[in-house]
């Protein structure tokens, strides 16, 4: 059995936010349980809108994208602080790979969007910091890239195709989201009845049947750690406090903070993952 300190975690996401949207609970546990856990981050989120409102930052607005981008660093630098990340990896370094936007929009086009790059060269570049940290565990989103972003899409694509041939790498998850717990989460905003953003339907929100989920943590202990690295993307989204804390995009949609984080086993042996993404290693 893998003891909590010899434990290595790597996560890829497609741009500055994703990580402690997605998964910021799970890095909080799993850094606080002694792993070393790595992110990588495909771009700079260069294409991400600026929060109207809430921002103090609302110069950002007029600001070219690539300006933007170079804020976000900072802002993804302090929410790895707060979540006890202890590396973090550009993929391909530093500016490689931008921001493709959303498809047919004219940041797709850009000659270093990350969605019109060589798949082969990202592959490459991510195996190569795979055979640096020689995680045990990697995570990264579905095929759908969680909601069809294609940044998301395509760091799924390089991710299984690195992480399955690494040979460090045990088991790769997909991060998803619990259907039932949006639901109740939505059901507890409703019924608070104080929501500052737009509560949605239960299904307008991207879910997994919770049929299809193979790990579910608890990382309510976590909660604080998200919490602040959320806080630490301010230009992206904004965080509300109350009986129950939720946040939101630049779309003025209430999201739900859950109190566990749930996975899909995609490549690996599941024996003992049920509610550890080590169990059983």
């Amino acid at each position: 059995m893998i003891s909590p300190v010899s434990r290595r975690l790597l996560l890829v996401h497609a741009h500055p936010d994703d990580e402690s949207i997605t998964t910021g609970a799970t890095i909080a546990r799993y850094a606080a349980e002694g792993a070393e856990v790595t992110v990588v981050t495909c771009t700079l989120g260069e294409e991400g809108e600026v929060m109207p409102d809430l921002c103090e930052l609302e110069g950002l607005r007029a600001h070219a994208a690539d300006q933007l981008g170079g804020y976000r660093v900072t802002e993804l630098m302090a929410a790895c602080a707060a979540l006890g990340v202890s590396r973090h990896h550009f993929l391909g370094g530093l500016g490689r790979w931008r921001d493709s936007g959303m498809a047919g929009t004219p940041s797709a086009s850009h000659p270093r969007a990350f969605t019109g790059g060589s798949a082969d060269e990202q592959t490459a570049q991510l195996a190569e910091i795979l055979d640096q940290v020689e995680p045990q565990v990697v995570v990264t989103y579905d095929a759908f890239g969680g909601y069809g972003h294609p940044d998301h899409i395509r760091a799924h694509d390089i991710t299984m195709a690195a992480a399955t041939r690494a040979g460090s790498v045990e088991r790769v998850f997909h991060t998803v989201t619990s259907r039932n717990a949006v639901r109740a989460g939505l059901a507890a905003l409703r019924a608070a009845d104080d929501a500052v953003f737009d509560v949605p339907e239960d299904d307008e929100l991207p879910t997994t049947p919770d049929e299809e989920i193979t790990t579910v943590l608890d990382v309510a202990a976590y909660l604080p750690a998200k919490v602040a690295a959320l806080r630490a993307h301010a230009t992206q989204l904004a965080v509300v406090d109350g009986d129950v804390p939720y946040f939101a995009l630049t779309n003025g949609i209430a999201q739900p903070i859950p109190a566990k984080d749930c996975f899909v086993l995609a490549h690996g042996s599941g024996d003992g993952a049920g509610h550890d993404l080590f169990g059983g290693l």
